[in-house]
């Protein structure tokens, strides 16, 4: 069997900076910091920050008035900020800065007098604190379909954001049906998905083209994880997504002379390290090749909050 590897895989510029914040701020403030969600979608990463002192909360009453808080890479809403500089609260601000950028576009549009559509997944953090930069005037479409039974105030004055970890051809059919029923609809200057989403769309369909079996790993919480699964499959691949190499299922790889593995953008590579390792064990190591495929090169970084530079 051979094992095929997705390039790039793995961690983001963004998740990169948010794991970062929290592991800088610990040793800057001391334990405990408190963490607005999960800093990025993986159980793993989630772990090893709390074994070092990170206290993950959903809500900021779980947190001592004046305590370090840091918001997730997913970004908050505006509400969320006011309740947080309300309790004193030392904020240090995670949000991945491509996720800043949608919620910059929806301020200017609304400023502007437009409503807004965005395009994303219902429940999502990122979606929860996109659409709370405004009170009114934002609707959620989550598929084309949504489209037709979308009831807005002013057709001519109206935009659209997505989220940044969409589906990159599923975005596109649902901006094709806002056009085809708001002729006058406008979107931001710059797509807003971001550049490793797609990097990883794109390498993960290279990859699959190859493959009789594609493995993802990736928290099921994490919306760029399961739009790849989504993608190998989408091309006719069987394609799972795994959380850890315990989940592998020796019966997925009957057969398979190419398996492909890739990983989301909030996975670490040590769990791709695990996976590979535990299918070498399943296909017995001396039958195995492991093959690293070319890909786009991921040069980008985002500086640090201006408090955390030093550390």
């Amino acid at each position: 069997m051979d094992i095929l590897l997705a390039n790039p895989r793995g961690f983001c510029a963004g998740v990169t900076r948010a794991i970062t914040i929290v592991e800088h701020a610990l040793k800057k403030y001391g334990a405990p910091i408190y963490v607005r969600h999960e800093v990025v979608h993986n159980r793993f990463v989630c772990d090893a920050l709390r074994a070092q002192g990170a206290v993950f909360i959903d809500q900021l009453s779980e947190a001592p008035e004046g305590s370090v808080l840091v918001f997730s890479a997913h970004g908050v809403s505006r509400a969320v900020r006011e309740k947080a500089a309300a309790r004193k609260f030392r904020v240090l601000d995670a949000t991945c800065p491509l996720v800043t950028k949608v919620h910059s576009e929806v301020g200017k549009m609304r400023g502007q007098g437009r409503e807004v559509v965005m395009i994303g997944h219902r429940g999502h953090p990122e979606v929860e604190g996109t659409m709370g930069q405004s009170e009114t005037g934002i609707y959620l479409v989550e598929k084309a379909a949504d489209v037709e039974t979308l009831r807005i105030a002013d057709a001519e004055r109206l935009s659209f954001v997505t989220q940044t970890t969409l589906s990159i051809d599923e975005a596109r059919e649902t901006v094709a049906a806002l056009r085809r029923r708001f002729p006058s609809i406008v979107g931001p200057a710059k797509n807003d998905i971001c550049y490793a989403t797609q990097n990883r769309q794109d390498a993960v369909k290279e990859l699959t083209a190859r493959c009789d079996v594609v493995i993802v790993v990736g928290s099921p919480k994490s919306s760029n994880s399961r739009r790849l699964r989504e993608v190998a499959a989408s091309i006719r691949r069987e394609a799972y997504l795994v959380d850890c190499a315990d989940e592998l299922n020796p019966s997925w790889f009957l057969g398979a002379r190419r398996v492909g593995v890739t990983a989301g953008a909030s996975a670490p590579e040590a769990l791709v390290a695990r996976v590979i390792e535990r299918m070498k064990e399943i296909a017995r190591p001396e039958t195995v090749a492991i093959e690293e495929l070319s890909g786009a090169e991921e040069r980008i970084t985002f500086a640090l909050p201006r408090e955390l530079q030093e550390e």
